[in-house]
């Protein structure tokens, strides 16, 4: 009997998300997801174009860039746990592309060998990722400051809730 009471009550129940609706959250949810985007495509970029160079850190270029998508898909989700995880690897990022601008700009000594792109190219591809890594960090900060995760219960019959 009260479980059948607790279901029918939950059937009359709608869980609402009033943040989400805000147009500075959509604002933010979709600078973040374009900063993401826009991250992928310096690391492949990078990652295509020295794939000959790169030797040992190809794997965490890869890595970076799965979990970045997956960073990526859960924020169209509004999963609010994403954005600490996208601005935490992106300050590592930002650290990594901070030391490898320069070495891809310094490759004109003996010994090295030549990417498939200029390295030139390449070291400016890299240093690229440290102005859209700090925007990143600053946008999903602003984002999880935003209580996407915010519930609001709200009666089924009550219509759509205004922001």
């Amino acid at each position: 009997m009260i479980r059948h009471m607790a279901e029918e009550e939950r059937r009359d129940v709608i869980i609402d998300h009033p943040n989400r609706r805000k147009p500075a959250a959509k604002a933010t949810k979709w600078v973040v997801v374009f900063l993401l985007l826009a991250s992928i495509a310096l690391m492949a970029f990078v990652a295509i174009g020295g794939w000959s160079a790169l030797e040992g850190t190809r794997g965490v270029l890869i890595a970076y860039m799965v979990l970045y998508v997956l960073l990526l898909i859960y924020t169209l989700r509004w999963n609010r746990g994403a954005l600490p995880m996208s601005a935490a690897l992106a300050i590592i990022l930002l650290i990594f592309a901070a030391i490898a601008g320069p070495e891809w700009l310094n490759r004109d000594k003996t010994g090295y060998t030549d990417p498939a792109v200029d390295s030139g190219v390449l070291g400016i591809a890299t240093l690229l990722i440290i102005p859209v890594s700090v925007l990143l960090i600053a946008f999903a900060m602003r984002g999880f400051s935003q209580a996407w995760n915010v519930e609001v219960e709200r009666p089924r019959d009550a219509g759509p809730a205004t922001a």
